[in-house]
C-alpha cells in the first residue's frame, strides 16, 4: 500500500477513503492507499504557505538552481517514470519515455520563459529609476490529469515554482504512481520542505483543496470540471485560475498531393495516445469526392492496420483507454452519433482482451443531427464531408471549443485564409494536431480555457507584475495651485 499524503517533505497514509489503481492493459492493481482527508489537505495548504515565505524570497538564481537540479534527477529516473505511468493508464512505453523525456527538458523551457516573461526591467528616469519586478501569487493548487499525469502537473508545478509560489498537488486517481517519483526528485535537487505537497484522492479530496486557502488553481482536464472550477471562484478575483479543458478539434484536408501523407497526419492526429490527448482531431473535414474518398479510404485502412497491445508489448502503436468504463463511454458516444444519422466506416470496438482496449472507429456524421459538441477522450474519428473550402471553415468554426485545429493541403492561398479563419490557438499545417512545441504556448479560447495558455506562457500566470517609481531620497514636488 503506498502513503497518500506528502507534506513537509514526508510521506503518511491518507485518513480517507480507500483508493485503488488497476492497470487497464493487465487488470492488476498497481497502486493503492487512503486519500487524503480535508483535515490532511488543510495540514498541506499551511505547509505551502509556511515555505512560501521562505522560499519566494530567494533570489532568482537560487529558485533556478534547484530546478536545474531537479531535472538532472527527472532524468535519473526517465525509465521508472515512464514504467509507472504505462502500468497507471496504459500509455504505450514509448510514449512514456517521451513524456519522461519532455518533463527534464521543461525545465529549461521554463527557465527561459520566467527570464523573458517574468523578469525584471530598470529604466533610468528624470527623478530616479522605474522598475518593473514580478511577485508569485502564494500557494498553487494543481489538479493532474490521467493522460500526462507526469508531464502535465510537471509544467504547472516548475514554473509556479521557478516564480516564488509553493504548490499542494492532487494527481489523478486514474495515475498516481508518477507523484511519488516527482516528489522524491525534488527532493533530491533539494527543494526545501514544504514548497511540494501532494494530496492523493477523488472528488472529495479535490473539493477540499478547492475550499482551502489557496491563492491559485492550475488545472488541465476535462470542460465539464473546468467550468464547475470557474463558477466555484466566481467573485474571487484575488485566485488565480489556469483552465486549460480540452478541444472537439476540426482537421480540414483539401487536395494535397499525397493522398498517403495526408491520411497519415489525420490517423495520428486521432488516435495517438487511443485518442486520449486534449489536442487530437475528433472532426476531419473533407471534400465531397473523389479525392475526400480516397482519403477515407486510405483513413481506414490505417485505422485497420494499427498494432493495438499493452504497453510493455512491441511495435505496439495504441494502448488501452485508461479503464474500462472509459471504453465503454467511447461505445455508447458511437452508438449516439449512429442514432443521430452518422455512418459507421469503421467501428470502434471493445476487444476480447478485456480492459480498456478498443479498435480505432472512424464515422461518418456529414448527414447526422444535433450532435452534441463535446470531447469524446477516445480514438473515433468524425468524419464531414462539405462541397467548398468556406464550407469546412464554417463547420471548423461550429464548436465552443478552440484548442486545436489544422489543414492539411498544399495550397498556400488556403493555408493563409484558415489562419485568418480558424478559431484554435494551436493551428498546424501539415502536421498532426495531436502534439504541441513546449517553446510555445499552449491553449485556446472558448472552452478549451479562460485565456491562460500554459507550456511557455505559464510564466505569465504564474507571476503578478508590480511597477515601482524609485527615488533615492524625497524631495520637495510643486505643481500648479499646490502649496510652496
Amino acid at each position: 500500500m503506498a502513503s497518500a499524503v506528502y507534506i513537509d517533505g514526508k510521506w503518511t497514509d491518507g485518513h480517507g477513503a480507500r483508493l485503488s489503481n488497476t492497470c487497464p492493459a493487465t487488470g492488476e492493481i498497481v497502486w493503492e492507499g487512503n486519500a487524503a482527508d480535508a483535515d490532511q489537505v488543510s495540514k498541506a495548504t499551511a505547509s505551502a504557505h509556511k515555505a512560501f515565505r521562505h522560499w519566494s524570497r530567494l533570489p532568482q538564481s537560487d529558485r533556478t538552481a534547484v530546478m536545474v537540479r531537479y531535472a538532472d534527477e527527472i532524468g535519473k529516473r526517465t525509465e521508472e517514470i515512464a514504467t509507472t505511468i504505462s502500468r497507471d493508464m496504459g500509455k504505450v512505453l514509448w510514449e512514456t519515455r517521451a513524456e519522461a523525456a519532455t518533463m527534464k527538458a521543461k525545465v529549461a523551457v521554463s527557465i527561459a520563459a520566467q527570464n523573458e516573461r517574468a523578469g525584471s526591467k530598470y529604466e533610468q528616469a528624470a527623478f530616479g529609476s522605474s522598475h518593473l519586478t514580478h511577485r508569485a501569487h502564494g500557494v498553487m493548487a494543481v489538479f493532474g490529469p490521467f493522460n500526462f499525469p507526469g508531464h502535465l502537473p510537471n509544467g504547472h508545478i516548475v514554473p509556479a515554482l521557478l516564480a516564488g509560489n509553493t504548490c499542494v498537488f492532487k494527481p489523478s486517481e486514474l495515475a498516481p504512481g508518477v507523484a511519488a517519483l516527482i516528489a522524491e526528485a525534488f527532493d533530491a535537487a533539494g527543494l526545501p520542505d514544504g514548497c511540494l505537497n501532494i494530496v492523493h484522492g477523488a472528488r472529495e479530496t479535490g473539493g477540499a483543496l478547492l475550499n482551502a486557502e489557496i491563492n491559485g488553481l492550475l488545472f488541465t482536464g476535462s470542460a465539464n470540471t473546468g467550468v464547475f472550477f470557474h463558477k466555484h471562484f466566481a467573485g474571487r478575483p484575488d485566485v488565480i485560475l489556469a483552465l486549460e479543458m480540452g478541444g472537439n478539434n476540426p482537421l480540414i484536408i483539401w487536395d494535397p498531393a499525397d493522398i498517403e501523407a495526408a491520411a497519415d497526419i489525420a490517423a495520428q492526429s486521432s488516435f495517438l495516445t487511443t485518442g486520449q490527448r486534449c489536442s487530437c482531431a475528433r472532426r476531419i473535414i473533407l471534400p465531397e469526392g473523389k479525392f475526400g474518398d480516397a482519403v477515407i479510404e486510405a483513413i481506414v485502412a490505417r485505422a485497420k492496420g494499427l498494432k493495438i497491445g499493452a504497453w510493455d508489448e512491441d511495435g505496439v502503436f495504441m494502448g488501452p483507454l485508461v479503464s474500462e468504463g472509459a471504453a465503454q463511454a467511447a461505445t455508447d458516444f458511437q452508438m449516439m452519433l449512429s442514432k443521430a444519422g452518422g455512418k459507421s466506416l469503421r467501428r470502434l470496438k471493445r476487444m476480447d482482451r478485456g480492459g480498456g482496449f478498443v479498435t480505432a472507429g472512424i464515422i461518418d456524421v456529414t448527414e447526422a443531427h444535433h450532435i452534441p459538441d463535446e470531447e469524446l477522450f477516445g480514438p473515433l474519428m468524425q468524419v464531414v464531408r462539405v462541397k467548398t473550402f468556406d464550407d469546412a471553415l464554417i463547420r471548423a468554426n461550429a464548436t465552443r471549443y478552440g484548442l486545436s485545429g489544422g489543414l492539411i493541403s498544399d495550397d498556400d492561398a488556403l493555408w493563409v485564409s484558415a489562419h485568418q479563419e480558424m478559431r484554435a490557438g494551436i493551428l498546424n499545417r501539415n502536421r498532426p494536431t495531436a502534439g504541441a512545441s513546449g517553446a510555445m504556448p499552449f491553449g485556446g479560447p472558448g472552452l478549451s480555457g479562460n485565456f491562460r495558455p500554459g507550456a511557455y506562457y505559464a510564466a505569465d500566470y504564474c507571476a503578478w507584475p508590480q511597477a515601482s517609481q524609485v527615488s533615492d531620497k524625497s524631495t520637495r514636488m510643486g505643481a500648479q495651485g499646490f502649496p510652496e
